[in-house]
């Protein structure tokens, strides 16, 4: 079967009204330099903002969302500063020091951090670590997905609007986003990730 790979960050975060947030920001990915945000609300709804029609497909084929919005997404960053844009909704947030388990993940080389036998060896320890995550597991369209996590930091401070109304401080992913087969860290995290999609059907 025919594989995507993407290497980059996904940061995952909540807020005080409810939201839970997860950013995917790809420098190496099928499309090139990409930018992805899916947002859940407090009553269920998914909605993912795509920066392309390609993105959409590709994106909203592996994972399941009740809305997608094409729109421009940037994201920058300074220090520890992060700014991520995706038409009405604004996130600034503040990337904090490397959680225990980063110093784990860093100790890995890089081509067996991204080995699919040794992601999904790692299924298991990270189910009992993290709650709410997995490594691998079944997407939609009958994709099959690894997440080779490579390093993790807290994030610390959020700033979150959308269309212009504040959504409230910082706080945990709490439920779980149901986006995928699994969620990202309860607490609010950077994770350097390498992800690896095998489709049943190859890209157009």
């Amino acid at each position: 079967m025919e594989r995507a790979t993407f290497d980059g960050w996904i940061a995952g975060l909540g807020t005080a009204g409810g939201t839970r947030i997860v950013i995917g920001r790809w420098p190496d990915s099928p499309l090139g330099d990409l930018t992805d945000v899916m947002l859940e609300s407090p009553g269920g709804h998914r909605t993912l903002y795509a920066p392309s029609q390609a993105a959409a497909d590709l994106i909203a084929t592996t994972y399941t969302f009740d809305e997608v919005v094409l729109t421009p997404v940037s994201a920058t960053a300074d220090g520890a500063s992060w700014r991520v844009v995706a038409g009405p909704l604004s996130v600034q947030l503040t990337v904090g020091g490397r959680r225990p388990l980063a110093w784990l993940l860093r100790a890995v080389p890089g081509p067996l951090a991204r080995a699919r036998w040794w992601i999904s060896l790692l299924d298991v320890p990270a189910r009992l670590l993290l709650p709410g995550v997995r490594t691998t597991g079944s997407a939609r369209d009958g994709r099959r997905e690894w997440y080779g996590a490579r390093d993790l930091h807290a994030v610390t401070a959020a700033t979150v609007t959308l269309d212009g109304a504040d959504l409230g401080p910082l706080r945990d992913v709490d439920p779980p986003v149901r986006f995928g087969f699994g969620s990202v860290p309860r607490s609010p995290s950077l994770v350097r990730v390498s992800s690896t999609v095998e489709l049943a059907r190859p890209l157009t």
